[in-house]
């Protein structure tokens, strides 16, 4: 394996000690530090604390938490906060990371393979709690700095970001009150603060700037309270992210062990489910310059008339239309030009800087 057999090292690999030893003479002393902790042959330290001193003394995983990202032992009351966030985080339903897990695992792969697949899957639904944070951050700063309420900076916030999807207020959970329970919870152990409390000016503004009902959502409960207990917006993303990896572990452990498993690729399509072209015999070779159609085109009018048919040939990309978001104000020749939004059309043979005919000349 790579250099472990590598001649130059101070110790065989295959026949060193097992265990933690005391160092000496015959033996490579082993240190590993970081600015949060440090490891020897004896202990590893997390911050000033004896992590093996610490289990011994009855704390636990939830308290490591805070010791690390924050360099504190928590309250009793924070540890009981954060072990109902968590909890909560575990679960997230059959959403598109779940089922990427789950794909995984038909292909008889590890659970790792399928966590790992789940993880990349998230995307912003896991990125919005850095982006929520740092957004309540930037207009609580409104707050402390320029004088402003909270009722004034939540709708100032509102306006300013109401689609928004880390807005930590949506209709998603209108009908389910795990948000509400959390943010109740919190007050009730008295670990809710000031983000909570803009979450709350938050909604209600956003509540009067929407035609349809919102509320606070579990992105905007989840996220202001881990702010409430000091928790930087990176760290819940980072703290989220292992709960719902443990979720996908769960959803893994369900597709491989349900009655009605199947591993991918043992099921096949029916032919009903097929939308391409029709089948079609397989020309011979001395066929092919009679069927074979070349890419190049010579003409604008014949690029034109290629590129119509590709966008015909549904599940090559070429039939997609994309749209992109043009800003509001764009700048063309030194004015201001109004604009929302516009799609990428295909281009004219007009706009081509060679007409046909010059094309034919040359």
């Amino acid at each position: 394996m790579g250099t472990l057999n590598d001649s130059r090292l101070p110790y065989n690999y295959h026949t060193r000690e097992w265990g933690t030893v005391p160092p000496d003479k015959k033996r490579a002393g082993f240190q590993w530090v970081s600015e949060v902790a440090y490891k020897n042959v004896h202990r590893i330290v997390s911050r000033g604390y004896d992590t093996t001193e610490l289990v011994e003394a009855g704390y636990g995983l939830l308290d490591m938490i805070f010791i690390d990202f924050q360099a504190r032992i928590p309250t009793l009351e924070e540890v009981q906060m954060l072990n109902y966030i968590m909890v909560m985080g575990l679960e997230d339903g059959l959403s598109g990371p779940a089922v990427m897990a789950r794909v995984v695992a038909q292909g008889k792969n590890l659970l790792t393979q399928a966590a790992g697949a789940s993880i990349l899957a998230y995307g912003h639904a896991f990125g919005a709690f850095s982006a929520f944070g740092n957004m309540m951050n930037k207009y609580l700063d409104k707050v402390a700095k320029d004088g402003m309420s909270t009722a004034q900076a939540a709708e100032l916030l509102v306006r300013e970001n109401l689609k928004d999807e880390a807005l930590g207020v949506s209709d998603l959970m209108l009908k389910d009150p795990s948000a509400k329970n959390m943010i109740a919870r919190a007050e009730k152990l008295g670990v809710s603060g000031k983000y909570t409390d803009m979450l709350k000016a938050v909604a209600a503004a956003a509540q009067k700037a929407s035609s349809t009902p919102v509320d606070v959502d579990m992105l905007g409960a989840t996220g202001a309270i881990m702010l409430d207990m000091d928790f930087s917006p990176e760290a819940t993303w980072a703290v989220m992210a292992v709960c719902r990896a443990f979720a996908s572990g769960s959803h893994y452990c369900e597709e491989n062990e349900r009655e009605s498993y199947q591993r991918l690729g043992e099921v096949l399509t029916p032919k009903e489910w097929y939308d391409g072209p029709a089948d079609r015999p397989v020309p011979s070779l001395e066929e092919r310059a009679k069927t074979a159609k070349p890419t190049r085109c010579l003409t604008p009018e014949e690029w034109k008339k290629a590129f119509d048919e590709k966008q015909k040939m549904v599940g090559t990309g070429w039939a997609i239309v994309e749209e992109i978001e043009v800003p509001k104000t764009a700048f063309k020749k030194g004015k201001d030009v109004k604009k929302s939004s516009s799609k990428i059309e295909s281009i004219a043979p007009e706009s081509c800087s060679k007409t046909s005919e010059q094309m034919k000349a040359k």
